[in-house]
């Protein structure tokens, strides 16, 4: 689709920009856009996308990024921590899953599934690893939320992690107070 160049005058009056400010995005002269607004210069194709792309540029909203909306208050349990010790912990901070590390690495997840898939008093004794599901996702602070939200749809949680740090965690929760 090409861009209506009638409307230039309207887009850069709401972009809050000077004919001299904009023609300096767009790399074009500033008495071209003058022109152009007034009518009295019907620009080549390769003006138009010129336009067009400086337009795009100064419309787009950035995408929010994992680090936007992660929770950086993470807890974990140890592979060997009592399954008890961790119904106490999610308990006690309100929460349905924890990631499982050994030696600083992620290992695994426990989620109230994790319980409910065994006899839970069974389960009382056991070590975290004995009844951990896969760790789930690992990206990066700057992964875009749209991709998240793809992830989400199969994992219960997202981990952060930077230089081989766990440095936060995205749950649908996350996500739902971003779009507040």
């Amino acid at each position: 689709m090409v861009f209506d160049i009638t409307n230039l005058k309207r887009i850069r009056k709401q972009l809050n920009l000077t004919q001299h400010e904009f023609a300096k995005k767009a790399g074009i002269s500033q008495s071209m856009v003058a022109k152009i607004e007034s009518g009295k210069l019907d620009p080549t194709y390769s003006y138009v996308k010129k336009i067009e792309q400086a337009i795009e540029q100064l419309t787009k909203t950035e995408e929010l990024g994992a680090k936007d909306i992660m929770n950086t208050k993470v807890i974990t349990v140890n592979k060997d921590e009592k399954v008890k010790n961790i119904i106490k912990l999610l308990t006690r901070y309100n929460i349905s899953q924890v990631p499982v590390i050994n030696k600083n690495m992620i290992v695994g997840l426990i989620t109230e599934s994790s319980f409910l898939e065994n006899d839970p008093k069974d389960t009382l004794n056991q070590s975290a690893e004995d009844i951990m599901k896969e760790s789930p996702p690992i990206i990066a602070k700057t992964t875009k939320v749209s991709i998240i939200i793809q992830l989400l749809k199969f994992y219960p949680i997202i981990l952060v992690k930077e230089a081989g740090k766990l440095i936060g965690v995205i749950t649908k929760a996350d996500i739902l107070k971003s779009l507040k």
